[in-house]
């Protein structure tokens, strides 16, 4: 004797579809302001272990701080607007680009340390930026 098989039930595509990009854009913006706290508070102290001069972590810190602000606005939307999903992942992706940029030449004065958190930070960002990428796909399969 067999038993049917216990399945979950599926949350609707319309509802699933823009909680991926929603959350995707919260988390993102949450962490984006704790590193650029991070980088403003710790400007001075992180210049001698990753040789990223004040003068370019402080201004780092208030761009994520303000990236930030944008993200959480964004993802309170009660339907968020597809133009700026795709602001965000274009951002991102330039950001993403950046960070590897600085990371690979001799730009910033940066330690071997300084290099690989410059590649993990992109690396991060690379996620989210996926993460966001493909929630806005579904978003607009699923018609919001």
């Amino acid at each position: 004797m067999s038993t049917p098989a216990m399945t979950a039930p599926r949350p609707a595509a319309g509802r699933a579809a823009p909680d991926l990009l929603r959350s995707s854009l919260r988390v993102d913006g949450w962490s984006s302001a704790a590193f650029g706290l991070v980088m403003l508070v710790g400007s001075t102290w992180l210049s001698g272990p990753l040789g990223l001069p004040a003068t370019w972590s402080v201004p780092f810190g208030i761009a994520l701080l303000g990236g930030a602000a944008a993200l959480a606005l964004i993802a309170g939307y009660p339907r968020i607007p597809a133009h700026l999903a795709v602001t965000v992942v274009a951002g991102n992706t330039l950001s993403c680009a950046a960070l590897l940029l600085l990371a690979f030449t001799d730009v910033l004065p940066l330690t071997g340390l300084g290099r690989a958190f410059l590649v993990v930070g992109a690396l991060v960002v690379a996620v989210f930026t996926e993460c966001e990428f493909v929630g806005l796909r579904r978003a607009r399969n699923a018609g919001d």
